[in-house]
């Protein structure tokens, strides 16, 4: 484990310097658009076209790996990434800022699958959970840095969007000045739509209706916020929370999910995501009453970590959940598809938020997820009913980034995973006795 640290520490950095960068710009971008009085509707249209590039990018990538390699590609796309965001701060129209968030998912999803293949290429079968746990703690506790940041200087200013371009080309250092050569990148197939839906009905609808939820509440938190008259410092802590959430919730819950119907795990999890959302409201609704009647905003950051802590872990749960209903060798193509899946709500969440606002106010922010949570948790109650729970000993659960790709999927030590090369001094050790190495007689 330590040597895989020691041997990744170029590709955690760069990574932690992305999600850094990440954190910040969503933090910003949805601030900003709220002070140059774009309407709500055009907000989360603009928000989408990220999760539009994540969506065409993550069908695109594997191609592109394979053709330049992984350092090419991580060099190219943080480059693209850090030029997008300048373009952020000299044209300011929401249209514009939609096909610049297209730019910025189709780099971030490319980023992700390289880190995520390379590290499964360092990682072995008994290493590969600590490894994702590291990643996974970089990734959240990075992003909550970057959205700190936001007090680094007003987001009326340029200055926010030249330091979010400085930290995401300071990603480049670490990888192009590493010595460790790329893997090869191995292509992953997801199982069709119609094949996961076969295998677990409530896995495919639940992620797709997730996907819809997480995808607005990651990008208009920060325009809720806004919208609430929050400060600058107001805004930082509420989206800080809500990245450290999704860390620390995992664990606790994914425990208890290996030891009941995990379909009743996610339901009391969704469930009590919808019952935070309706206090959150009430709360919220009471912070600007007059004289002693108002509520300390403390109660309404309480209360939305309760919130993220039922919400976030939801994708890992629901990954576990149909694990349990296939055969272990096909763990990874089933996590693929129900990324896809993921995917494909997550292109209309910020769009379909946006509107409930717009309906509500501000507050329809969490209408929005109470919304969803509780379809969720409703479609869960009758699948329940109408399929018993299956005991299946190779699946448990593991925690998952919100923003894993098929190739980080594999990281799960309870994958089935193919044969591991050998390491470079065993080969150098046969090619001296001359035994000629091939990577399909070795044996994992």
């Amino acid at each position: 484990m330590n040597k895989v640290l020691r041997n990744s520490w170029a590709l955690f950095l760069g990574m932690g310097c992305i999600m850094m960068a990440y954190g910040f710009q969503g933090s910003l971008l949805g601030v900003r658009a709220v002070q140059e009085e774009f309407s709500l509707t055009a907000t989360g249209f603009m928000m989408s076209g990220y999760f539009v590039g994540y969506f065409i990018g993550a069908a695109t990538i594997p191609n592109i790996i394979s053709r330049v390699g992984h350092i090419r590609v991580f060099a190219a796309f943080a480059s693209l990434s850090s030029l997008v965001i300048l373009v952020h701060s000299a044209i300011i129209h929401p249209l514009i800022w939609f096909f610049l968030r297209v730019l910025t998912g189709i780099s971030m999803v490319c980023i992700y699958t390289v880190a995520e293949s390379w590290l499964n290429d360092r990682s072995s079968n008994k290493n590969r959970g600590s490894v994702l746990s590291v990643y996974m703690v970089i990734l959240y506790g990075s992003m909550g840095v970057g959205m700190f940041l936001l007090n680094f200087n007003s987001p009326e200013n340029f200055e926010p969007f030249i330091l979010i371009s400085v930290i995401t080309s300071a990603a480049l250092i670490p990888i192009l000045l590493t010595k460790k050569k790329p893997p090869t990148f191995k292509k992953i197939k997801a199982m069709k739509l119609k094949e996961l839906y076969q295998a677990s009905p409530f896995g495919m609808v639940s992620s797709l209706l997730y996907g819809t939820a997480q995808s607005a509440l990651f990008t208009l938190l920060a325009v809720y916020a806004t919208s609430m008259n929050f400060t600058i410092l107001e805004i930082s802590i509420v989206t800080f929370l809500l990245a450290i959430s999704g860390s620390v919730a995992q664990f606790p819950i994914g425990k208890i999910s290996d030891f009941y119907d995990r379909r009743k795990v996610i339901v009391f999890s969704t469930f009590g995501a919808s019952i935070f959302s309706i206090i959150v409201i009430l709360v919220s609704r009471q912070m600007y009453l007059p004289g002693g009647l108002a509520t300390s905003k403390a109660w309404f950051y309480v209360f939305f970590i309760f919130f993220s802590f039922c919400s976030l872990p939801m994708f890992s749960l629901i990954l576990a959940h149909t694990n349990d209903y296939i055969s272990k060798d096909k763990f990874v193509a089933a996590g693929a598809g129900l990324q896809f899946a993921f995917g494909l709500g997550a292109i209309s969440g910020p769009f379909l938020c946006s509107i409930f606002m717009d309906l509500v106010g501000p507050n329809g922010f969490f209408v929005f997820l109470f919304f969803f949570h509780t379809t969720i948790g409703i479609f869960g109650i009758y699948r329940m009913k109408v399929r018993k729970t299956i005991d299946n000993p190779d699946s448990q659960f593991v925690a998952m980034p919100q923003t894993i790709t098929p190739a980080g999927i594999e990281l799960n030590p309870t994958t089935e995973h193919i044969d591991e090369p050998y390491s470079d001094k065993v080969k150098e050790i046969l090619e001296r006795k001359g035994v000629r190495y091939k990577k399909e007689e070795t044996k994992a």
